[in-house]
């Protein structure tokens, strides 16, 4: 009779043990989980950054070469009539030059970004000019 509950007592602590190693192994695998979730996470999200990053840079050197080629040509016609297209243009290029290249975490980068877009059409309406922006695989770039 006394080997009845020593037996009891057996057969609960491997009932124990099996429910305990269903628990530690289940928090393994979820912390393994986890941790590759993480830096699959921080992978692609360094990929997303880098790409998006490329492409608004590409898009703001677009504006900067359309702008220093247009200063450049409305200063060797400088006339009364090219003074507001100066001012637009001079505030483009000041926009462009203030922009926070370096970043990423600028929390007003988005609204800078469509200001100079907007400063951008203002000035190709004052300039008579009916650009086309274009994003591509191959690249990008600005045709008239």
């Amino acid at each position: 009779e006394q080997g009845a509950p020593v037996a009891m007592a057996g057969r609960q602590d491997m009932f124990d043990a099996i429910v305990m190693a269903d628990e530690r192994f289940r928090g393994e695998g979820y912390q393994e989980g986890y941790e590759d979730g993480s830096s699959l996470g921080r992978i692609e999200g360094r990929q997303h950054g880098a790409l998006r990053g490329a492409k608004i840079g590409s898009e703001i050197g677009c504006y900067q070469g359309f702008a220093f080629a247009w200063k450049h040509l409305l200063h060797s016609d400088a006339s009364e009539r090219d003074s507001r297209k100066m001012k637009v243009l001079e505030s483009l290029m000041g926009m462009i030059e203030k922009f926070p290249y370096d970043d990423p975490a600028y929390d007003k980068l988005h609204e800078d970004l469509d200001r100079i877009r907007g400063k951008f059409r203002q000035l190709c309406s004052l300039l008579n000019v009916q650009p086309d922006f274009k994003m591509s695989a191959e690249g990008s770039g600005l045709s008239f």
